[in-house]
């Protein structure tokens, strides 16, 4: 291959924290070198940077143990394009963000092909399933890990990973250069004057459906506040209209910065949106519930102290959990009362905020990515 050929790079994200990322790693490698070649597994953000994808992460996400299981069948075709499509572009490298059960696969094939392959965001195996490590090792090349305690979890399995800080310190930052109307915002969007509550549900059609219910009924003791859903990009209105009968609640869709960042408190599905609330200096309740029989198996598998990506990084509890039986009207309408203005935890959860910036490290991780990516392909 020719010296000025350009260099193909294959990315595959499945699920929106992965498209935002995603996005923001494909700027980056943009910015370094431009003749750079992508085909791309994503979402909105990614196609706005590089056109239609090849999957859309509308048909990838799937979430819990019985619902993997109810479409396994779709997820092994998925598997199986994906090898092919792969074959016909002939990348120079991979670049696989979080995504574990489907990525991970892909990562040993394609070291059986003699592709490069970059892991960007770990797989939580320090949460479950540290016997991937194994696996991580033997089929991935680099990986770019994101969370301060990660480095040393890797370390004791003698394999060297790169801590690249937080994607998030710089998609937040970006947001925040650029100034939000509010007045506009709250005339286009009909919300009135009073403050808001936001609501975040999270993006899989199963756990707005789990959640949803419960943080609504949570939200109508808060007559005074504007209760603000914050809508998945990736799903239609459609989806959402049965859970809003006859209510005053609203639900703005692809907006979720713009909706944290006028927010005095939020009651937040776990995930990447708990790290994103925190970010924003937002106090929230972290919620988590799933079926009965997937919360059996994760409660025997997983072997963390704490659900949040917040409290997780803190290594104690700063923002409340809520899961699966606690997970109900009044315990978020009680923890909420504790975190809007006034509230007997506000200020030591703020406070505890600016602790986990200091954390996460200096930003930049987008960058540092791509410059250590383009290195060695």
């Amino acid at each position: 291959m020719s010296p000025d050929t350009p260099k193909r790079i294959y990315i595959i994200a499945g699920e929106a924290s992965g498209d935002l990322h995603g996005s923001n790693l494909v700027k980056a490698l943009k910015a370094e070198n431009q003749k750079l070649e992508f085909r791309f597994w994503g979402g909105d953000l990614m196609q706005e940077e590089l056109g239609k994808p090849v999957k859309h992460i509308k048909e990838l996400a799937f979430m819990g143990f019985i619902e993997v299981l109810m479409n396994l069948r779709t997820i092994l075709s998925n598997i199986s394009f994906c090898k092919q499509d792969i074959q016909q572009f002939k990348p120079d490298a991979i670049v696989l963000i979080d995504y574990p059960g489907f990525n991970l696969r892909i990562a040993e094939w394609a070291k059986s092909q003699g592709i490069k392959v970059y892991y960007y965001i770990s797989p939580q195996v320090w949460a479950w399933k540290q016997s991937r490590v194994h696996k991580i090792k033997r089929f991935v090349d680099h990986m770019f890990v994101i969370l301060p305690f990660e480095k040393a979890f890797y370390q004791k399995f003698d394999f060297d990973v790169e801590f690249v800080g937080h994607p998030l310190l710089d998609a937040i930052e970006q947001y925040k250069n650029k100034t939000l109307d509010e007045a506009a915002f709250r005339e286009n969007y009909k919300l009135g004057e009073k403050a808001i509550i936001a609501v975040l549900p999270g993006s899989r059609k199963q756990e707005i459906r789990a959640k949803l219910p419960i943080m609504l009924e949570a939200a109508k003791a808060f007559p005074e506040y504007e209760i603000v859903v914050a809508g998945a990009p990736s799903l239609d209105i459609d989806f959402y209209i049965p859970f809003f009968a006859g209510s005053d609640v609203k639900i703005i869709h692809g907006k979720t910065y713009d909706i944290l960042s006028l927010s005095e408190a939020a009651i937040v599905t776990s995930g990447t949106a708990t790290l994103e609330t925190a970010l924003f200096e937002v106090p929230e309740v972290v919620c988590y519930k799933a079926s009965s029989i997937s919360y059996a198996i994760a409660k025997r598998l997983v072997k963390i102290k704490f659900i949040s990506l917040v409290n997780l990084i803190m290594d104690r509890e700063v923002v409340k959990e809520l899961i699966q039986h606690e997970c109900n009207a009044k315990a978020i309408e009680q923890e909420l009362k504790h975190l809007v203005k006034g509230g007997s935890r506000r200020e030591e959860v703020l406070n505890s905020y600016k602790i986990l910036k200091e954390k996460l490290g200096s930003g930049g991780a987008s960058q540092k990515v791509a410059q250590s990516l383009l290195k060695t392909i």
